[in-house]
């Protein structure tokens, strides 16, 4: 990144998801429903009412990837339509990626809905629901390469590193119980200590997922005659911790190992900021703002249409 005073956009991953995401925006910016039209056309679904309504497969991998990706894209699509909204860089976590190469124009929103639905059912055939786990180790100052060294004999890998004071392990749920009380000896006394066991349904960005790599490959070559990595730059890799290069092969050499490893979070947040005058965190909800604030970076975060008319339509 130059040092511009550029916007930067980041978007949040799976679990970020929730019952009505997009809904204002559908209802208010013409579009925006186009966007979720685009994604059913290319799906075979109604996004929307999946989105919308009470609907379990909004929580099932399959389903909840491209409901993020087109909820993201839509409420870009919208700010960009209503108030002129443009963004120079973008980044996102894990699942947000996909959002960024396409709000950055690396790759069409309708491939990308295809692309990210089979990424969903892949990671969770990858594994037995039940046999794998994330927790997220809480501490001040977390030393990573002590915290892998540690795990290092465990079935158990290093999957996010959010920030200092964040990163998520992932692996077999039957050692996330040594894990613990591992990670309890090393970073509990005398600094503030959590370790919460998340709420998904397989070992993202673990050895689990290495199965899978090859498939997801074949799926991200069958859709690249359309990719156009001259973008790319502008898009940080989770798996580099740095800015994509122009290279088609080499973006999807990046999503596909991002598959298996650790999401480079801190160092994309630090890539972003870098020469940033403004962050906005566009999605439906706000993860990201907190991990911007331990490098002592603002992160503004729109997650409603009200949101968006406060920043944009009346900014203070």
């Amino acid at each position: 990144m130059s040092e511009m005073k550029n916007t930067v956009v980041v978007f949040p991953g799976q679990g970020s998801q929730r019952q009505g995401m997009g809904k204002d925006f559908y209802d208010q910016i013409p579009v925006c429903r186009m966007t979720f039209e685009e994604a059913s056309d290319a799906l075979g679904l109604d996004v929307a009412s999946i989105c919308f309504n009470e609907d379990a497969r909004l929580h099932l991998t399959e389903y909840t990837q491209p409901c993020i990706v087109t909820t993201e894209v839509a409420m870009l699509r919208g700010l960009a339509e209503k108030y002129g909204f443009k963004a120079d860089y973008f980044g996102g976590h894990s699942l947000g990626e996909f959002t960024a190469l396409v709000a950055a124009g690396v790759m069409p929103f309708a491939d990308t809905v295809q692309i990210v639905r089979e990424r969903g059912k892949l990671m969770q055939e990858a594994v037995p629901v039940g046999v794998g786990s994330m927790a997220a180790v809480i501490s001040e100052g977390i030393d990573v390469e002590a915290l892998k060294k540690m795990l290092s004999d465990l079935p158990i890998d290093v999957a996010n590193i959010n920030s200092a004071n964040q990163v998520v392990i992932s692996g077999d749920a039957g050692a996330l119980p040594a894990a613990e009380n591992r990670c309890r000896e090393l970073f509990a006394a005398p600094k503030t200590y959590r370790f919460v066991q998340l709420n998904v349904s397989a070992p993202f960005h673990s050895r689990f997922m290495k199965k899978i790599e090859e498939p997801f490959a074949g799926t991200l070559k069958a859709f690249s005659h359309s990719f156009n990595a001259q973008n790319a730059p502008r898009v940080t890799s989770n798996y580099q911790g740095s800015f994509h290069a122009d290279s088609v092969d080499a973006v999807i050499g990046n999503l596909v190992s991002q598959l298996s490893n650790a999401v480079r979070w801190r160092e994309n947040m630090q890539a972003l900021a870098f020469g940033a005058a403004r962050i906005y965190e566009i999605g439906p909800g706000r993860p990201l703002r907190e991990f911007f604030k331990t490098i002592g970076v603002a992160c503004e975060s729109i997650i409603s249409f009200a949101g968006a008319e406060k920043s944009f339509a009346n900014p203070q």
